[in-house]
This record gives C-alpha cells, sequence and structure tokens, in this order.
C-alpha cells in the first residue's frame, strides 16, 4: 500500500536537506534560488528536455549524469540560461564549481538547473554571492522553501511524498516541480526533483524514471509548447534497509508504482496550475489496441486548443472531442468509439457507436461547471490504457503570456 504523507516535502525523505532563498535574480524579491543536498553519495537519473535548443544548464547535466554518484542540485528561477552560447555554458558550470567548492565535492556531482526568461545572460554577480550563501541555509526543514523559490509564473508550490514498504522496510519517495505554462508532452518550462531513500542501481533507477516521466509529466499539456529548460531528476541514497533492486521484480515493480504515484500527482498539480486555469482536464482512454494508441488519443484530445476552449466555455461540444480524437494516429473502428464526461462522480455519455449520443444538456452543462472535468475515450479495441493531464485555455492565459517580460 502506497500512503501519501501530509504536508510532505522534497526533504522527507530521509538524508535529504534543501534550501531555498532570495538571492536577488526576481525584481520582485521573491526567492529564486534552492538547493537540494544528499547527505551521503547518491545515484541519480535524469530525463531532458527534447527541444533542439537545449539551454546551458541541461547540455551539462547531460554530460554530468555518467557519474556514477552525485550529491545536488542547484536551481535557479527567473532567469533560464537558455540560447546564451558559450558564455551561458561557462556560467552554468561556474554555478556547479562555486556550489561543489563550499560543500567539498567534485564538480560533476552537483546538477544545475535554470528557468525563467530565455535569452538573458545570468547575472553572474548576483548569483554567485547567492550560491555561497544557500548552502548556510540548508536543512532537513527547508523543503517548503526549496519548492517556493523554483517558481516562475506558478501560482502554488507543488510538492508530494510517499512512503510503502518494502521487505518490510519503509521506502519514502518525495517530489518537488514547477511548471506552469510552455507545457506539452516531451518534458513539459517544467522542473521536477524526487529523493528517495530506495537502495536502487543507477541503471534500475534510470530505467524505472524514463517509464515513470513518459506515463506523468510526458502526458501533460497546458499550451502545446516543449521548453529550452524542461528536466526532471531523482536522487536514491539507498539508506533504506532492503536488499539493492538490481534487475526487474517484485521489488522493483513496488518501487516503481510509488515513483508513477508521486510523478502523476505532481504532473496533476501542473496541469491544474496552468497559466490562467479554471479547470483541471484530465483525458483518460481505455481498450486501446497498444499503449502507444492510448498516449495518442489522450494527448491529442488533451492538447487541442478548440477542447480546451470549450472547457472553459463549458460547452459541451463532442464534435471538437471526436475531432480531436480522430487527429490521432491510433487504430481503432470509429464505430466503436464510445465518449463519457465525467465530473462530481456522474457521467454523461456524449458520443455512442461513434455518433453523437442523446443525453440531458442540463445535466451536461452541471458537470461541465466542476472544476476538474474528465474525458473518457472508450476504444473498443485491446487491453491498454493512458491518462493525460492539462486544463482550459483560458483568456488569462493570453494576459500573462502577452505581458512575460513586461
Amino acid at each position: 500500500m502506497i500512503t501519501i504523507l501530509k504536508d510532505g516535502t522534497i526533504t522527507s525523505t530521509p538524508g535529504f536537506q534543501a534550501a531555498g532563498i532570495t538571492a536577488g535574480i526576481k525584481e520582485s524579491g521573491k526567492k529564486d534560488l534552492a538547493f537540494i543536498w544528499s547527505e551521503t553519495p547518491a545515484v541519480a537519473a535524469a530525463t531532458l528536455t527534447q527541444n533542439k535548443f537545449r539551454a546551458a544548464p541541461v547540455d551539462l547535466c547531460a554530460g554530468f549524469l555518467a557519474n556514477e554518484t552525485h550529491r545536488g542540485l542547484i536551481i535557479n528561477s527567473g532567469n533560464a540560461n537558455a540560447c546564451t552560447g558559450e558564455e551561458g555554458a561557462a556560467n552554468a558550470l561556474e554555478m556547479c564549481e562555486i556550489v561543489a567548492k563550499e560543500m567539498d565535492v567534485d564538480t560533476e556531482s552537483i546538477f544545475v538547473a535554470s528557468t525563467g526568461v530565455i535569452g538573458q545572460q545570468l547575472p553572474m554577480e548576483i548569483i554567485r554571492k547567492g550560491l555561497v550563501e544557500v548552502p548556510k541555509a540548508l536543512s532537513r526543514e527547508g523543503g517548503n522553501e526549496a519548492a517556493e523559490a523554483i517558481m516562475t509564473t506558478d501560482l502554488v508550490s507543488k510538492e508530494v511524498a510517499v512512503y510503502f514498504e518494502l521487505e518490510g522496510e519503509i521506502v519514502t519517495i518525495s517530489g518537488m516541480a514547477k511548471g506552469s505554462g510552455m507545457i506539452h508532452p516531451n518534458m513539459a518550462t517544467m522542473i521536477a526533483v524526487l529523493t528517495t531513500d530506495a537502495n536502487i542501481s543507477k541503471e534500475m533507477l534510470q530505467k524505472a524514471f524514463s517509464a515513470s516521466v513518459n506515463t506523468s509529466y510526458n502526458m501533460v499539456s497546458v499550451d502545446g509548447d516543449t521548453s529550452t529548460n524542461d528536466s526532471a531528476f531523482i536522487f536514491a541514497n539507498g539508506l533504506a534497509n532492503h536488499t539493492k533492486i538490481e534487475a526487474s521484480g517484485d521489488a522493483y515493480l513496488k518501487f516503481k508504482r510509488g515513483l508513477d504515484t508521486v510523478n502523476q500527482l505532481l504532473a496533476k498539480k501542473i496541469a491544474r496550475d496552468g497559466e490562467g486555469a479554471t479547470k483541471l482536464l484530465e483525458v483518460r482512454v481505455e481498450h486501446a489496441r497498444s499503449l502507444a494508441d492510448a498516449q495518442s488519443v489522450a494527448k491529442s484530445v488533451v492538447t487541442s486548443s478548440l477542447v480546451k476552449t470549450a472547457i472553459f466555455g463549458e460547452d459541451g461540444n463532442w464534435g471538437r472531442i471526436i475531432c480531436a480524437v480522430g487527429n490521432a494516429t491510433a487504430e481503432y473502428d470509429i464505430s466503436k468509439v464510445q465518449v463519457f464526461i465525467e465530473a462530481a462522480g456522474k457521467s454523461v455519455q456524449i458520443v455512442a457507436d461513434g455518433f453523437g449520443a442523446k443525453f440531458d444538456e442540463s445535466e451536461l452543462d452541471a458537470l461541465l461547471k466542476e472544476e476538474t472535468i474528465t474525458i473518457f475515450v472508450d476504444l473498443m479495441n485491446g487491453g491498454s490504457t493512458a491518462t493525460a493531464w492539462g486544463c482550459d485555455l483560458s483568456y488569462d492565459y493570453i494576459k500573462i503570456n502577452a505581458d512575460y517580460r513586461t
């Protein structure tokens, strides 16, 4: 059984500390520098953006990932350090070097991530001072501050922690994330950081994490834009006293279920906090021929601007939904497709056997006023399932992004 910790943070995992401070990168005076620290060497895994204009920190982390063990991650918000050339690459490396020196560890054991405006050089004079100060703020109670320090247009911080038993030992997985806009599958601007005390090999950690990201962050879309900076990291310090997970089996599957729980909860928090969002949209596809088919349909519906605006307008326009289903690359018999709108424990069928179903418009209107809405698509074509998360597209999304740099 997986238990969600009340008020869990990134430091709910034994052996990890965190800090979040105001270095002065943001003119607002809000926290803008976070540091996650493993008290002992940890194995790490990561997934990084597929955008070809990868930010300098992303390229650096891709190289550092080969290290056998890692100790921490420094994150700045307010500046993406993306499309900044050789100077940006040098600045990303210097950030790792400064923190490594302060903590007396190898430079390659410290990851770095940045989030914010693209195309501007980091204010290194400010950042250098912050990098010297942030280690002094580390504590096992610093999770909330770290989660706050990585926010940009986010309205709320995003944190989750769970625990479960493995061979009679308690294993914890904790995480924090940021993301509100420029969110789209293929490592949707998001950053996620997870910590765990599971005893697992680096190879199996990467296998589990990559698979988990595929069914969580890669199934989120707010606006259809994949960022230059998207990154997700996990650190495993091995402090839990169970047999080391070095191959697939029951222990691996239990760990993977816990990992999926944390990543999917964080993914939903990102979708719910989408820029200007008024509703969380979940698209669940069942009975697909394959996982790829199920994911294709779920993503097609959740990313449709017309579906998203209809949800914002509380308009039960089933034609937009079925059109989005039809745009997916999946194979199925259209005469068998069923579609339902679900909310608040109630369900209305809007498509039956590929045609518009008869339904009570007032009943559907009532469901569409809820804050969480599920579109359920049954392809009647196999045994695979997938879920995607997104949000409605409102007037405020335009306002937020029209004024982003001003």
